[in-house]
């Protein structure tokens, strides 16, 4: 559980001690939640130091997720994108090692449900590292000089699909996924976008954008007990992974440590399976 994103000015003397440096804010957040999203992927292509560097920062077992590249899912809308995933595979996601997480693929609220398209962006998706690493040396030459295309160890390797139009509750798109091994992100947007609960396959990947009003509004008390029963229910047979979005007035880290907090009391005070997941 964590945050999507650790970047944001508004936390600085806020949820960041007042003078922290900027390059030591992951470092800092990484102590308080057990994963982060990162979405710098989303909107450029990154470079292998920065993905080496992030995992240096970050503790032991420490788990990102990393956000699939908005050329890919908005851009191309999943269109002749065998070349842009070589790249964003390039790019130096592979340097994380053993702490790269699911790959987030969130696609834009324009875009309807087309089992053709879909089916053939999900059979591209690499399902190992190894995979992934033999896809990645198809790049073009934007990555020439610059391309990370080796793993420390053959992983598998999970994806997730956050769809926002109302048209992907098709019955035919979760069969899909599950096909595919892939997870349908639980979204919730305060209405903006569809919320799809249905579980795909052996994780869970929910984004929490907003309790009351989109990237803005933090969770109530009772709304976070809400989702830790939701979190804990889930958890029973399933990996689970949740990041909070709402950081435009800072509640993103604040509900992210207290939803950890409830989840890790239940698992106390119950069964003392504190750690599996």
């Amino acid at each position: 559980m964590g945050t999507s994103g650790w970047r944001y000015p508004p936390w600085r003397a806020t949820f960041y001690p007042k003078g922290l440096a900027q390059r030591r804010e992951l470092e800092h957040l990484s102590r308080r939640v057990s994963s982060i999203e990162i979405n710098g992927s989303f909107y450029s292509l990154q470079r292998p130091e920065n993905y080496r560097s992030w995992a240096a920062e970050t503790p032991d077992g420490f788990v990102f997720a990393v956000k699939g590249g908005r050329f890919i899912t908005h851009l191309k809308q999943l269109r002749d994108v065998q070349v842009p995933l070589a790249n964003f595979f390039a790019s130096g996601v592979l340097a994380l090692g053993q702490k790269l997480g699911p790959v987030l693929w969130q696609l834009p609220p324009r875009m309807r449900f087309d089992a053709g398209r879909v089916g053939e962006f999900l059979s591209l998706l690499p399902r190992t590292t190894a995979a992934a690493v033999e896809l990645a040396a198809g790049h073009d030459e934007r990555l020439d000089g610059r391309a990370h295309l080796e793993t420390d160890a053959d992983r598998p390797l999970r994806h997730a699909v956050e769809p926002r139009h109302e048209s992907f509750r098709d019955p035919a798109f979760a069969e899909l996924l599950r096909a595919h091994g892939v997870a349908l992100v639980v979204a919730d947007s305060a209405g903006t976008w569809p919320r799809f609960d249905e579980l795909t396959t052996d994780f869970c990947y929910a984004r929490l954008h907003g309790d009351s009003e989109l990237y803005t509004s933090g969770y109530t008390p009772e709304a976070l007990d809400e989702w830790a029963a939701r979190v804990r229910g889930w958890r029973a047979d399933h990996d689970v992974f949740v990041y909070f979005d709402n950081d435009a007035k800072v509640h993103a880290p604040y509900d992210a440590i207290a939803l950890m907090e409830r989840v890790e009391d239940d698992v106390v005070a119950g069964s003392g399976r504190s750690g599996q997941r």
